[in-house]
């Protein structure tokens, strides 16, 4: 795990620095699991991040703007009650283990000084943010309540006494001494590294093997090499780094170099272990937090869109039957003709069919009469007819709600931060996809924010992230000599490439219409057919979905997908 008891204590050791004496000004929670501190301390501002989440538990500052639910969850308004106008005092490490303690100096409702802290404990998925009274050691509320059922050596839940996590009976790494190490690595020359692990608290597998490929690179102990380390973290003497497979994920993280794997990834630095941190975890989990945040939003998608894709079919077959129903209107002519010939009862009729000289037959109804039968067929044929306007309205119905829901999955596919998904959740819930969530996205709040981009050429381009953003781009924002692009027959965003009066280039257009097919469901292709026209050309039919809109005086270039 990236997050040991090392980083921990770096992260402590600038905590302490940057929090200490500042005041908690806001407290909100994004999540069910997570909570942001935003503190005033000295002439700064900083915003806390805390998560519980059981895959990616951590602590840091952050610089960027979390979206929150309309109503405050419950641990939220408890935290808003007892810390928030609060002073911190103090930022520990216990002992080497992966939990931070924050001590808090604030008022209660009587107007007397208490102390409070604020526990984080980052353990997988044990791992959790508890509120304690220190006076009494009780636990007032946690973000996760543990009751005896869970755990029976441990209950977190208001009113009990807060207990420490079961020792492991390992040695704090910043407290063990020479002679320790020495006993630790006693008759273990084979794993030393695995030996290091389970006797050390604070290092993982990785911090073990740095250890001793050190050790071994520069004939220095052990031990000097543990020191050192020790004392990089009590002199915030760290030089972050996240480590980078070959396509650009993150394999790992620390608040140093790691020689024994920086020639097998990338290495990239920062200036202190929450931007490191940050980086590491926004390009490593965001991914996840953004499939969990979106599953739902698939679900309903693609349900819909398999119902549509049912209904189409079926309209496809009715419309494919109707078209052929020049038969129903020959069988009641030629039942007309020959009512003379068939017999009442009869349960078919075979008759001349006076245009080709052929025997037909024809089946009857036996509760019928002939011209009654020749009415029922004359009656199908009319319906059939009347079928053909209406199956074709339907079609078309159906084949654009076919349209905006491909584009809108594109979109969810190709979701980059949370706060796309949020606002397209919001658009769903306005077209009557989903239902509205008590906690949902704050609507109105959120302002267009397309991607931006600048050809070689210096024209500038902007790409919608949504239908509604690319109604807005489209409609609002563009003026009407500005040029539009689409794929041809693909869902994709809308993209505008601003001329501001003067003449398009070859190389803006082709860089524009690159732009467009990479961002559509085309962006694996080759070749990628993209419409382009005036936005003048561009219209929006009345009752049209967001996004959906019809052009004229189009040109088709034919491109790879690709940023300028």
């Amino acid at each position: 795990m990236s997050f040991d008891g090392m980083v921990t204590g770096a992260v402590v050791s600038q905590l302490k620095q940057s929090l200490t004496g500042g005041k908690i000004e806001k407290i909100y929670q994004p999540e069910a699991d997570e909570i942001i501190l935003n503190i005033h301390s000295g002439k700064e501002n900083h915003k806390l991040y805390i998560s519980s989440n059981s895959s990616h538990a951590r602590l840091h500052l952050i610089t960027e703007t979390s979206a929150n639910p309309l109503n405050p969850m419950g641990f939220c308004m408890l935290l808003r009650k007892h810390i928030q106008g609060g002073r911190i005092t103090a930022v520990e490490q216990k002992d080497s283990e992966r939990i931070v303690e924050l001590f808090i100096d604030t008022i209660n409702e009587l107007g007397f000084s208490v102390n409070k802290k604020l526990i984080v404990e980052i353990m997988g998925k044990h791992s959790n943010i508890i509120l304690m009274d220190i006076a009494s050691n009780k636990i007032i509320d946690s973000i996760k309540r543990i009751s005896i059922d869970v755990n029976r050596y441990r209950q977190l839940l208001p009113g009990q006494q807060y207990v420490y996590p079961p020792s492991q009976g390992k040695i704090p790494y910043y407290g063990i001494t020479e002679s320790q190490v020495g006993a630790i690595l006693e008759g273990a020359a084979e794993n030393e590294a695995k030996t290091l692990m389970s006797h050390i608290q604070g290092i993982s597998p990785l911090i073990a093997e740095e250890i001793v490929f050190e050790a071994g690179l520069t004939g220095t102990s052990v031990f000097h090499i543990l020191s050192g380390m020790s004392e990089k973290i009590r002199s915030s003497a760290s030089e972050p780094k996240v480590y980078l497979t070959e396509d650009g994920t993150p394999f790992d993280f620390h608040f140093f170099s790691l020689r024994s794997i920086s020639d097998y990834y990338q290495e990239i630095g920062f200036q202190n272990i929450s931007e490191a941190i940050s980086y590491y975890y926004t390009n490593k989990s965001s991914s996840n937090r953004i499939r969990q945040k979106s599953s739902d939003l698939e679900r309903a998608v693609s349900g819909s869109l398999d119902k549509l894709y049912l209904k189409k079919q079926r309209l496809s077959e009715d419309l494919l039957k109707a078209e052929n129903s020049d038969g129903l209107r020959l069988f009641g002519e030629l039942l007309t003709a020959n009512l003379h010939q068939i017999q009442q009862g009869a349960s078919n009729a075979e008759v001349l069919n006076y245009y080709d000289n052929t025997m037909v037959t024809i089946e009857l109804d036996p509760r019928f009469s002939p011209i009654q039968n020749a009415q029922r067929y004359y009656k199908k044929y009319s319906k059939a007819k009347t079928a053909i306007t209406e199956k074709n309205i339907q079609l078309e119905e159906t084949n654009s709600d076919i349209a905006y829901l491909e584009s809108v999955s594109s979109y969810i596919e190709k979701a980059s931060s949370v706060e796309e998904i949020e606002e397209l959740r919001q658009e769903l819930v306005e077209g009557g996809y989903l239902k509205r969530r008590k906690n949902n996205f704050k609507p109105g709040k959120s302002k267009p924010a397309p991607y931006q981009y600048q050809t070689t050429d210096g024209f500038r381009v902007l790409v919608g992230r949504n239908n509604k953003e690319n109604d807005i781009l489209t409609f609002k924002t563009a003026s009407p000599k500005d040029v539009w692009f689409h794929t041809k027959d693909i869902p994709g965003s809308h993209v505008i490439l601003f001329t501001q009066g003067k003449g398009m280039t070859e190389t803006a257009i082709f860089e524009a219409a690159a732009l467009a097919a990479y961002h559509s469901k085309g962006r694996e292709s080759e070749n990628v057919p993209v419409d382009y026209t005036q936005v003048r050309h561009v219209k929006k039919p009345n009752g049209a979905k967001p996004g959906m809109v019809i052009f004229t005086d189009n040109r088709t270039v034919y491109v790879n997908p690709k940023l300028p």
